[in-house]
């Protein structure tokens, strides 16, 4: 298989996923929480389109491993591995706002080596191969750029929410926050896109499984930005994560987040 086919592939994942979360959307559809701590609701709608995509995967590719949020992993010491999340941002899905997205990843021996973020609702797509990424929507298609910023004091971060941090995560990522010219918080994996697409610099998350992030590698990336742990190393694996489009960014951000 070469990249091509599998990007082929992967729009049919996006297409066939996004087919089946379509009718749930601002629907009075039933939620479910995971969480006996928390507050982690999933939906109808989540268990579909992952159900769908594993379909799929197996059907045209059944020695590939797949790791999924929903009904979890099999084969994940395969050569290569689809990580999915069929809906990153549900807490926005089940309020009606389209903040949110499916999140379909392709490992090569560990390593995202494709990924691609789609939004039907609004009909927008990005994806990522490390070497370039692209836009596809309403707008046409394009290459994704990050932006040029040369501090902290220029640049615009956001986080999902500070409330989902630790109270020593959330001091640190506090340190970063007086530094920036804006921070916002809210948009799950549509931070990480137009960080992508050069609207704002720099992303600061915690607690994230594989599923939220993997996808996005690739993205980030290919449109020429930096993603780490806290601690600098490989983001794939989820946990304390930094993305930034200016290498100049990330640098300064892991020193107060690690100060």
């Amino acid at each position: 298989m070469t990249v091509i086919d599998f990007t082929a592939f992967i729009g049919r994942l996006a297409t066939a996923s996004g087919e089946t979360i379509l009718p749930f959307f601002r629907t009075s559809l039933s939620i479910d929480n995971k969480s006996s701590d928390d507050f982690d609701p999933v939906t109808e709608a989540d268990r579909a389109a992952e159900a769908v995509m594993r379909r799929l995967i197996k059907s045209n590719f059944p020695q590939h491993g797949i790791v999924g949020e929903e009904f979890g992993s099999e084969r994940e010491d395969a050569e290569y591995v689809w990580v999915l999340d069929p809906i990153d941002g549900t807490k926005s899905f089940i309020s009606g706002f389209p903040i949110w997205g499916t999140l379909i990843a392709l490992l090569h021996r560990g390593t995202p080596v494709y990924g691609m973020m789609h939004q039907p609702y609004i009909g927008e797509r990005f994806s990522g191969d490390s070497g370039s990424a692209r836009y596809q929507g309403a707008a046409g298609e394009r290459k994704l750029a990050t932006r040029r910023c040369a501090s902290l004091q220029e640049a615009v971060m956001f986080t999902t929410s500070p409330r989902l941090m630790n109270d020593i995560d959330r001091g640190a990522f506090h340190r970063v926050e007086k530094d920036v010219r804006l921070s916002r918080y809210g948009g799950d994996c549509y931070s990480y896109c137009m960080l992508a697409a050069g609207h704002l610099d720099l992303v600061i998350e915690t607690e994230l499984k594989p599923y939220d992030i993997a996808a996005l590698i690739p993205i980030i990336a290919g449109a020429g930005g930096v993603v780490t742990t806290w601690e600098g190393k490989p983001a794939q694996n989820g946990g304390r994560i930094v993305a930034a489009g200016d290498p100049r960014v990330h640098e300064a951000a892991l020193k107060l987040l690690n100060g």
